[in-house]
């Protein structure tokens, strides 16, 4: 999954150094972001990269890597800058061949055939030019792939569960117990039923995420439904399937048994069931993805955010800040400060718009609907927080306050724009 990281922020050295090699299959590439002390929370990783004349200085380990063993480079998550948090996150092209690159393979219950492991960074000195896209904005970009990272692990879990489904179909068209074939018995064909229905509803669900994808939505909640789902369901389905073998399951006789092995891990990889869970309910329960965008919840479904006194203080709170701030003028002030953009970037807030036109030598902002490079779909008071500083740009995006259509790398610039 690192590809897209290259085709999408590379440099054209990088482009044509790393890139065209791995697409012609010359080149194996690896994305180092988990470490021993930091899995899925990729803001607080300690491996770090320290810039020293034309190269960086990088010091640290990581864990659980696939294709650390055989990768010819990693696409590895450093910090720059230790003190600046999230804003301090960069990523760094690493070739393996490099002196102070060590691995150590990792042995697993399942997916014998991919190869993880551990590395480590000791002094490893990498060039400069190896910088994936610009210093600090790593974990921006991050962002924008974990979404196709969850959509693909949905993907391969519907896929398993369907895979070992039929192939459990055809062991029960042939065992036969008591006399008769297994798949006569009214206790199996009901589990084999209800699993099908599982099936094709969460199938159906990941295509429809699928397009979300084709059509460069930012789909949060949506992609993080389907992994949930879908790995949840393999791990279901794969484990009844098995059941139907009898003895035979547990043996390595029947590949049954190595699909039980394998699929444990979709759970887990691409951030785990856990961290999807916490995901839906922050924008679920904690209302993060309430005032989305279009604000189109239907009258009869509308559901109050809560009854405490505290929320209500701060949609007070916000309501003021949104009279006493003039949006367009506050844009428009920032705007005419920064450099231009060098595209287009639209600011959709539910039956207004706010376009900022930065192709020419300025940036030029107006309220016309045009089309642009990248929408950003936001409420009016989330844009006022994300002006005022009261809303950090990367949390929003991630908590489904603002979602993202186009060209994310437009995207990225609105910190730029954001005074």
């Amino acid at each position: 999954m690192s590809s897209p990281y290259l085709m999408k922020h590379g440099s054209d050295f990088i482009k044509e150094n790393y890139l065209m090699p791995t697409i012609a299959g010359d080149k194996v590439s690896a994305i180092a972001i988990t470490e021993p002390g930091a899995g899925s929370d990729a803001a607080n990783i300690r491996t770090t990269a320290k810039l020293e004349g034309d190269h960086y200085v990088v010091n640290g380990s990581k864990t659980f890597i696939t294709n650390e063993i055989y990768g010819d480079y990693y696409v590895t998550v450093v910090k720059t800058d230790p003190e600046a948090g999230v804003k301090g996150v960069s990523l760094l092209l690493i070739d393996r061949e490099s002196a102070g690159v060590t691995t150590t393979k990792i042995e697993k219950l399942g997916w014998h055939s991919s190869d993880t492991a551990e590395i480590n960074f000791d002094n490893v000195k990498v060039p400069k030019e190896n910088l994936l896209g610009k210093e600090g904005l790593g974990f921006i970009y991050l962002m924008g792939g974990l979404q196709l990272e969850r959509l693909a692990g949905a993907i391969m879990g519907t896929a398993a569960s369907e895979c070992a489904l039929n192939y459990a179909l055809e062991y029960m068209n042939q065992r036969e117990a008591f006399g008769r074939k297994i798949n006569r018995f009214q206790v199996l064909r009901h589990r084999v039923a209800q699993m099908t229905a599982d099936i094709e509803v969460t199938k159906n669900y990941v295509y429809y995420c699928a397009q979300l994808q084709n059509e460069g939505e930012y789909a949060v909640k949506e992609c993080s439904i389907a992994k949930l789902q879908s790995t949840e369901l393999s791990s279901r389905v794969i484990n009844e399937s098995l059941q139907f073998f009898g003895g035979y399951g547990f043996t390595e006789e029947f590949k049954i048994a190595r699909m039980y092995r394998d699929t444990r891990v979709g759970t887990i990889g691409g951030r785990s069931s856990e961290i999807m869970r916490e995901i839906i309910s922050k924008m679920v329960i904690d209302d993060i993805s309430y005032n989305t965008v279009n604000n189109s919840k239907p009258a009869g479904n509308s559901v109050p955010k809560t009854t405490n006194n505290n929320t209500t203080n701060t949609n007070q709170e916000k309501n003021t800040t949104m009279s006493d701030l003039n949006l367009l003028d506050v844009i428009k002030t920032n705007a005419e400060k920064a450099s231009a953009i060098g595209n287009s970037l639209k600011f959709d807030l539910g039956g207004e718009v706010i376009v900022i036109d930065g192709k020419g030598g300025a940036n030029v902002v107006s309220q016309d609907d045009q089309d642009a490079d990248c929408t950003l779909k936001v409420s009016k008071e989330d844009l006022a927080d994300l002006l005022s500083g009261k809303l950090n740009p990367m949390n929003a995006v991630m908590g489904g306050k603002v979602q993202i259509k186009g060209d994310m790398g437009v995207a990225m610039k609105l910190q730029s724009l954001l005074g």
